[in-house]
């Protein structure tokens, strides 16, 4: 038996899909604040489905990858463990300084320096210095060591943040460090901002090492609790861990570097958008993820999703390489209310998994986008989740009533329509970011839209941004947990190593050996068989005079001083399909400021039978009220739905309800997914 299973933890709930002999069984259940125990409701959830015991479940399982929102939630919520932060003598206060410029507001009142990480007072200065050649000007000494050691941590910190001026380049007084820690307080977790990224930009790189150290004990808790758990019930595969480049590592490389796991599970739904959009032939495609809490949105362009070399964080400039995911803070679970100028607001407080919407049942009192949407009669009360939990209409009705009705002095009808269309507009502004903010025309593009809540907005979305084509999977609520099991091995190596065309070719190539030698040993360490191994050479590259770089894929194979010519056109290139065509300044010369390697470890996954409906096609009829156009209407609603109709009508699947509007139609593609037509 062939067993892989995904799990995607979110702030509502956890995600689960099984692929046993090619079938595929999927399952959701309540994320948990401990998240094991999230987890295990979901997996019990597919077993049962399965029809196995947990110990034949569990043992049966060859692959298990999980995304999880543990370090995203601790970096949005500003909930670090307390760390502390050694750095070189002089510059106490970089995390302060920052960037100088705090925020986009015009008006300097009302600008906010950038959120701290680190307290103050934790922060430690060694004596010691090295140049920006890598020269020693100030030795570090064991004393000195010791003396800042046992000053951050007599602060209370829970673990250290190590990050010394020009590290990258001489990184021998922060292994003295590392070293010192492990010998002499070997439960203290550390991070090395050499280690993690050895590259130039003290002010990100000191972020990065900074909210690693930050997140590491709070991992560490997790998945020490989640491994022995799953070990416990009888799980022999490892759990691999889905990060935030776009592809997994094993659960030990993970602990190494915890922050590459921010945004874990969203890129497994872009993972899966891109398989989609390829079987469909779309070489466009947007993706829409809509959760509990939020939406997150990605493109997809030619089988590529687009990697930020500098990633913003929490607010925060960082040095790490991530897919492009634009989050907006508007879900099934974001909060309604009114503020203190009498304006409805959507967002981005959400009610979560416990209490919930106030339809739940479950103690929430303020109305949801959910709620509104029931109140629509968008939602069926006694099929949510197949009927396997109940919503309650009347708690709705009263939350809307109180919080929003009557402070704005309107129908609750009306309320849950302005609720509807206000998170409908401000989820197709993260679509706008990522298409136009980024020079692309959004009307090129299909919509992929998942996520359990996403059906029933993704053609008002699609709408407000300009797009006239949405595809809705059916397995839609589970869609992200789906997109894992078909993510790679991914390994990445960078190192800052300044080089322009006036340096012999040979000098470069001897950098980017030396990090394939790197990603050789990785490959041999997670067992990735020969054929399924790809090695690629990247560059981060500017016009000498400019501030940041563009990344540009480098010729295969050793580089050769005829390769020159090849690596400045494929250059300019990149910079003029980000930036358009005729920006580049090709009078000025080129640097060459970071080397990457990109190791991947292809992925073996089952080929999924595509059932078409999961109950013969059946058509009631309902009377809903339009979210748009504000009307009552009837409308038909399918069941099992297996072949074309015309807008409005809803498609209900038991995990999910599409909304098809007036004037689109709806038809099913060949592997049995929803495809809209706006319009």
């Amino acid at each position: 038996m062939a067993l892989h299973v995904g799990i995607d933890v979110g702030g509502t709930f956890t995600d689960a899909v099984a692929i046993v002999d090619g079938r595929a069984i999927r399952g959701k259940a309540f994320s948990t604040k401990d998240v094991t125990t999230g987890i295990l409701d979901a997996i019990g959830v597919l077993r049962e489905r399965a029809g196995m015991t947990e110990a034949d479940f569990l043992g049966a399982v060859d692959r298990f990858v999980l995304g999880n929102t543990i370090v995203t939630n601790a970096v949005d919520e500003q909930k670090y463990a307390a760390v502390g932060l050694l750095t070189t003598q002089g510059f106490r206060d970089t995390l302060r300084i920052a960037r100088s410029a705090r925020t986009d507001e015009r008006d300097p009142h009302r600008m906010a320096p950038p959120p701290d990480i680190v307290d103050r007072r934790r922060i430690v200065e060694v004596a010691e210095r090295v140049d920006a050649h890598g020269n020693v000007l100030v030795a570090l000494t064991e004393d000195a060591i010791a003396e800042a050691v046992d000053a951050v941590l007599a602060t209370g910190a829970e673990a250290v943040a190590v990050c010394l001026l020009w590290s990258f380049r001489n990184a021998a007084h922060e292994k003295a460090v590392g070293e010192y820690l492990d010998k002499h307080h070997p439960g203290v977790p550390y991070t090395l901002s050499n280690a993690l990224t050895p590259v130039y930009r003290e002010y990100e790189r000191m972020v990065t090492t900074a909210l690693d150290a930050a997140v590491k004990p709070l991992v560490a808790s997790h998945f020490d609790q989640l491994a022995d758990e799953l070990s416990s019930r009888g799980l022999r595969a490892r759990v691999q861990i889905m990060q935030v480049h776009g592809g997994f590592l094993s659960v030990e490389e993970t602990g190494k570097a915890p922050i590459s796991m921010f945004n874990s599970g969203p890129v497994g739904g872009v993972t899966g958008a891109r398989l989609l959009g390829k079987q469909l032939g779309r070489r466009r495609v947007l993706t829409a993820d809509m959760g509990g809490t939020s939406l997150d949105a990605a493109a997809i362009i030619d089988d590529e999703f687009r990697l930020l070399p500098r990633a913003e964080i929490g607010g925060l400039p960082t040095s790490l390489t991530a897919v492009d995911i634009e989050t907006i803070g508007a879900g099934g679970g974001s909060l309604a209310w009114v503020d203190g100028r009498n304006l409805l607001r959507v967002g981005p407080h959400s009610a979560g998994s416990t209490p919930g919407p106030a339809c739940y049942g479950k103690g929430g009192t303020q109305p949801a986008v959910t709620d509104a949407a029931l109140v629509l009669g968008l939602i069926n009360p006694d099929y949510y989740l197949g009927g396997t939990i109940p919503l309650y209409e009347d708690q709705a009705r009263a939350a809307l009533r109180k919080h929003v009705a009557e402070p704005l002095g309107i129908t609750e009808e009306a309320a849950a329509e302005g609720v509807y269309r206000l998170a409908t507009s401000q989820m197709s502004n993260a679509l706008r970011k990522v298409t136009v903010n980024r020079g692309h025309d959004p009307r090129e593009f299909t919509l992929v839209g998942f996520g359990g809540a996403c059906g029933l907005f993704a053609a008002g979305i699609a709408a407000e941004a300009g797009v006239g084509e949405v595809v809705i999977p059916r397995n839609a609520a589970v869609f992200s947990a789906h997109g894992l099991m078909h993510a790679d091995s991914v390994f990445s190596a960078v190192q800052t190593s300044p080089w322009t065309p006036a340096h012999p070719a040979a000098a470069l190539d001897k950098e980017f050996a030396a990090l394939e030698a790197r990603a050789h040993a990785w490959f041999e360490a997670e067992g990735i068989p020969e054929d399924r191994r790809e090695l690629y050479r990247e560059a981060d590259m500017k016009f000498v005079g400019q501030i940041f770089e563009v990344t540009t894929r480098l010729p295969a194979g050793t580089f050769r001083e005829a390769d020159k010519e090849t690596l400045h056109a494929q250059f300019v290139a990149d910079y003029e399909e980000e930036f358009g065509a005729g920006t580049a300044w090709t009078e000025a010369g080129i640097l060459l400021v970071n080397s990457r390697v990109r190791a991947i470890g292809r992925s073996e996954v089952q080929t999924v039978e595509h059932g078409v409906g999961e109950a013969r096609h059946e058509v009631t009829r309902r009377t809903v009220i339009e979210p748009v156009t504000g009307g009552r209407v009837e409308l038909d609603v399918h069941r099992g739905f297996d072949g074309q109709a015309t807008g409005p009508c809803l498609l209900e699947e038991p995990d999910t309800t599409v909304y098809v509007p007036s004037g689109a139609t709806v038809e099913l593609t060949p592997g049995g997914d929803f495809l809209l037509r706006l319009a």
